[in-house]
Order: structure tokens, then C-alpha cells, then sequence
């Protein structure tokens, strides 16, 4: 038999120490430093407010800061530059809704941001809404298709910019059901909903956080979400595709990185978001913003949003949509 001594045990452990990955290594490590979360976008909308429970859960469950940075501007342009640009090394994050998808497709920035970000993990998503004023004469999305064709060029509705996702979501409806309506951009969704609210505008298709209490003191009305499924928190709102058999627009929010940043980290923080995504504390902030929680593999949300990527693609381009 094999003598057991000092010198075979260090001799076995060096061995497997020799096993381990550099990559792995650091994984294991990781995070060492507080880590930074670009958000594109200003504070108080959807992507700050999902970011801000995100980076909180991330801080829980890896135990360092993560520190929310907001840089906003020209449709999350600005801040997805800032991430295509860091260092590959986990230190830099973002927290981005599905606008991800719509921006580049419209603005075509100098820099690639679909193949120079890549994904780590979906937080969750929820439908937008169509919602009207209730000055115009109409409850249902058939309706509403119905008067905008018999006063073509007059109805106006609300978006938060040219090229968002709110603008990319209403011409998509407009494109598949032959509208046409005059479209007002503002620099957010606050603006919009302003007008909205004052009868400037007559519509909007738009994310339910900012809607849904208008809906109950009867300030707007609700016609349809855009998710495939009737939503839980509206219930008896129908969905769009009941009207438009095909329509599907849901608003995502996740997690990416710049391209690069090694698969180990990655890995780790999809891990720590799939996990804090069980947490009842996160489950009841999501549902409070009327958001289903999601999570899942890297590859299934950079499918999710290539996917996106070609459709809002295909909408530019047989709706003529340019920023001027």
C-alpha cells in the first residue's frame, strides 16, 4: 500500500488547484470591487425602477454594491455606448427594457450594440397598453380601427420618442390594421402621458405602470394589452390580437454586459438573478409594476431579443420610419 505523507496531499491539491480554470478562478471571486449598472435611460421610469430592485438583489446575493448609473439620452443610445465601450470584466453592467431592440433599429448608431452587448438574463416583462382619452367615442380596438379609418390623418397618438419602443409598437398596429394617424414624439413618457391626459393627443400604446391608474378614475381608457394573453392585473381588457390575429409586443427588461466579459461571470450573475428572482420580496415588487417574472439561460434571452432586433427591423422599413 501507498504511503500516506505531507508531501502526496500538497503534491494531490496543487493538482486540482492546476485544474481549475484562470476563468473559473475569477468567477469564483468575483465580485471583488463594487460593480457599476449603467441604466439608459433617466430615473424614475421602468428600466431605473427595475434596476434599482435588480441591483439590490445582485448586491444580497454576491455581496458587493451594485451601483445604478444613470446615463440617459437619445433613446438609450448614450448609456448602451457607454456599455459596448467598458472593459470586459463584470465591473461594468446595464439593466435595459426591450427599447434594446428598437433604438438600433431606428437610429443606426456608429457603434453595434446587439453584437457588442450581449445578454445575461431576462428580469421579466409585461404588455403595453392601448389606451385613448375618453373624448373619442370608442371601447374596443375594433372601434378604434374603425374611426381612425373614416378620419385618416387626424387622429393623433402620443409616443415617447421617435425610434422607442412605444413608437415602434403603435406602427406595427397601424402597420398590420393599414392606419393612418399623426405621431407625436416627446423626449418621455411623462411628457406623453401629459398630453395624453389633456386631450392633445387622442392615443397611445404604452407601458402599464405609467397607465393603469388612469384607468380606474376613468382619465383614460383601456382597449387592449398587447401580450398574446389577457393580463392578470387587467383582466377584463382584451388583447390586441383578438382584433389583429398575429400582434404580440411585450416590454422586457434584463440584464446584459459588454461582449467579452467571460462565460463564468456571466454564469454567475444569471445565477444570482435567477435566484433573486424567487424571492418573495422580488416577486411582489415585480407584480406590483404589473411585470411577471421571467429569468433563464443567456441564450434564450439573446434569442428573445434578435429576434425583436428583425421584427422592429422589418416595421422601419415598411413604415418608412427615419430620425431626422
Amino acid at each position: 500500500m501507498k504511503r500516506i505523507t505531507v508531501a502526496n496531499i500538497v503534491a494531490g491539491l496543487l493538482g486540482a488547484a492546476a485544474l481549475i480554470s484562470p476563468a473559473a478562478a475569477v468567477a469564483q471571486n468575483y465580485p471583488t470591487k463594487p460593480v457599476r449598472v449603467i441604466v439608459p435611460f433617466a430615473p424614475g421610469g421602468g428600466s431605473d425602477i427595475t434596476a434599482r430592485q435588480v441591483s439590490s438583489k445582485l448586491s444580497q446575493k454576491l455581496g458587493q454594491q451594485f451601483l445604478v448609473d444613470n446615463r440617459g439620452g437619445a433613446g438609450g443610445l448614450i448609456g448602451m455606448e457607454v456599455v459596448a465601450k467598458a472593459a470586459p470584466d463584470g465591473y461594468t453592467i446595464m439593466i435595459m427594457s426591450g427599447s434594446f431592440a428598437a433604438s438600433p433599429a431606428t437610429h443606426k448608431p456608429a457603434f453595434d450594440p446587439i453584437n457588442n452587448i450581449v445578454a445575461v438574463a431576462e428580469v421579466g416583462y409585461t404588455p403595453f397598453v392601448l389606451a385613448v382619452h375618453p373624448s373619442l367615442p370608442v371601447k374596443s380596438a375594433k372601434e378604434l380601427i374603425a374611426i381612425v379609418h373614416s378620419k385618416p390623418g387626424q387622429l393623433a397618438y402620443a409616443s415617447s420618442g421617435v425610434g422607442g419602443l412605444t413608437h415602434l409598437a403603435t406602427e406595427l398596429m397601424a402597420n398590420m390594421a393599414k392606419l393612418d394617424m399623426i405621431h407625436v414624439p416627446y423626449k418621455s413618457t411623462g411628457a406623453a402621458m401629459a398630453d395624453l391626459l389633456s386631450g392633445q393627443c387622442q392615443l397611445i400604446v404604452g407601458s402599464l405602470l405609467p397607465t393603469q391608474p388612469f384607468f380606474r378614475n376613468g382619465k383614460l381608457r383601456p382597449l387592449a394589452v398587447t401580450t398574446a394573453k389577457r393580463w392578470y392585473s387587467v383582466p377584463d381588457v382584451p388583447t390586441l390580437a383578438e382584433t389583429l390575429p398575429g400582434y404580440e409586443v411585450e416590454l422586457w427588461f434584463g440584464v446584459m454586459t459588454p461582449k467579452g466579459t467571460p462565460q463564468a461571470i456571466i454564469d454567475r450573475l444569471n445565477g444570482a438573478v435567477n435566484q433573486g428572482l424567487q424571492d418573495a420580496d422580488m416577486k411582489s415588487n415585480l407584480e406590483k409594476q404589473g411585470m411577471v417574472p421571467s429569468g433563464g439561460t443567456p441564450q434564450h434571452f439573446d434569442q428573445r431579443i434578435r429576434k425583436d432586433y428583425e421584427r422592429w427591423l422589418k416595421v422601419v422599413k415598411e413604415r418608412n420610419i427615419t430620425v431626422k
